[in-house]
């Protein structure tokens, strides 16, 4: 046998091994030569259908994977074929107005996208020195974002809440809005979420015409935990493609970004690491590490990333919560209490908290303007005790002008929004920061201490109130929640507690 043809034969033994074992979605490979290193893709199944990524070598011939697709039908001793790299994804400007899987794969019954290059999901985040070092805010057209919670441009910014009080909703919302305020490109990743949610996604992006500016790429929850451990990085290695090399700013969007170390704790329990506080993996804080330093800010063009945020039992210090703040610059925190008022978008105004409103950034008037609305907002959530036990008649003058501007504040800063058109039948409306500033200033002046607060919801700019409480003035118009004729507050909720008839007692 000559020296050429033995080393090919070495080759071949090298790259092709046999299945050992499948417990789940754990396969065991044995090579009889060279290990495949770390997060390297095998093969294996008919047609190849079956794809592992290697996660530990076990000793000098056998090593353990994670399946990244279902393993019916695989069974020990199957011929398994080493790829030679890691997993990898199509990028280019073919991808654009796609949808794809884990793999690349198009999932929207369309022809695989011509002219694209595959480039591997492990890559490194931008080195310090080509990160940008200028602070931009970017702007959403959602008046209460855009006044008390500006997200900044190349940063991440998250949506914390429990099931339900309208995440999905609020991304799909910016992503409408991204392409009037900025020329840039959406990703939309769906880690472990409904599928009904990608598919409603696809045509209403369609409807709206924004599926030309936007991909999207998808890992649901029937998925095995592999996948979906891996589409956060494979979508992110599409949005750096738009960045680094098309020089465009990308908007990314992921929901959910709990459901991804959700997926490690799962990956990590199958490959029998011990567990650390509540179950979680004891890699959490470097694999979403790994995830997030990757979205940046650089000197050609920026990763601007709003992430969904499932709190586990609305319980802000679960870890996953914990060690998701750290690596935000926003967060906007949703809130049951003012879901259940009818105050969408429902934004806890006081717990919700972003590093770019300083005046440095936003600007004195902003800034100062901002701290007015928390402060209002602050007494009126000191005074609810007050006014459910003794009623509003025991507060002094003073008091009684802060609720009321409370109250105008918090249903100005409602919002009718496109993605809700159908259901609610109200128009969207997109309000710039300028005229969401004017809104709330004029507001705090007391300009409309004689407007019903109805006047004030689910409208655009301040101006509509005028019109609204024109109409209202006619037949008697439906109230927004709370809806009384003279409201008095419960203790928790700012619900009214009872409706007080005039000349009634009130204690």
């Amino acid at each position: 046998m000559t020296p050429s043809a033995s080393s090919s034969q070495r080759t071949r033994l090298s790259s092709t091994g046999v299945v050992a074992s499948v417990r789940g979605s754990v396969v065991d490979v044995r090579f009889a030569g060279r290990l495949p290193p770390i997060y390297t893709l095998l093969r294996t199944g008919k047609d190849a259908q079956i794809a592992i990524e290697v996660q530990m070598q076990l000793d000098a011939h056998r090593v353990r994977g994670i399946a990244l697709n279902p393993t019916q039908g695989l069974a020990r001793g199957m011929p398994v074929t080493d790829t030679g790299g890691p997993l990898k994804v199509p990028v280019g400007k073919g991808i654009i107005s796609r949808m794809f899987d884990v793999f690349g794969n198009p999932i929207d019954r369309q022809p695989a996208p011509a002219d694209v290059e595959w480039r591997t999901i492990h890559r490194e985040p931008p080195p310090l020195l080509d990160r940008s070092t200028k602070s931009e805010i970017f702007e959403t057209g959602i008046k209460v974002i855009d006044v008390l919670v500006p997200l900044e441009r190349g940063g991440k910014a998250g949506l914390f809440g429990g099931a339900g009080v309208g995440k999905t909703v609020l991304l799909t919302e910016m992503i409408h809005n991204m392409v009037g305020h900025q020329k840039g490109i959406s990703m939309f990743c769906g880690i472990g979420e409904r599928c009904r949610e990608g598919e409603e996604l696809y045509h209403d992006m369609k409807a709206a015409g924004v599926l030309p500016h936007m991909v999207m790429m998808f890992g649901q929850m029937n998925e095995p935990p592999g996948a979906r451990f891996r589409v956060g990085l494979a979508a992110l290695t599409m949005a750096e493609y738009f960045r680094d090399d098309e020089h465009l700013d990308v908007l990314l969007l992921i929901d959910n970004i709990f459901r991804f170390i959700q997926a490690g704790m799962e990956v990590s329990g199958l490959m029998g690491q011990m567990p650390s506080r509540l179950g979680y993996q004891p890699t959490m804080g470097t694999e979403l590490s790994g995830l997030e330093e990757r979205i940046a800010n650089t000197n050609t063009g920026a990763i601007t990333s709003i992430q969904a945020v499932y709190v586990p039992a609305d319980d802000l210090t679960d870890p996953a919560a914990v060690h998701t703040f750290s690596h935000l610059s926003a967060s906007i925190v949703l809130s049951r209490k003012r879901a259940s008022e009818g105050l969408y978008p429902a934004i806890d105004l006081l717990q919700s908290n972003s590093k770019m409103a300083t005046p440095a950034i936003v600007g004195e008037r902003h800034y100062l303007l901002a701290q007015e609305i928390r402060k209002t907002l602050a007494q009126y959530e000191e005074l609810k005790d007050i006014i459910a036990m003794l009623g509003m008649e025991q507060l002094s003058p003073d008091d009684r002008s802060v609720v009321g501007r409370a109250r105008r504040l918090e249903r100005f800063l409602t919002q009718p929004f496109f993605a809700t058109e159908q259901f609610s039948g109200i128009p969207g409306k997109d309000v710039g920061l300028k005229d969401a500033l004017d809104g709330c200033e004029r507001i705090l002046k007391d300009e409309f201490k004689d407007y019903p607060e109805s006047a004030f919801y689910m409208i655009g700019t301040i101006d509509e109130a005028k019109e609204k409480a024109k109409t209202a003035k006619g037949p008697k118009a439906a109230d927004p929640p709370p809806k009384t004729k003279d409201p008095v507050p419960g203790p928790a909720t700012g619900k009214p507690a009872r409706t007080v008839e005039p000349g009634a007692n009130a204690h």
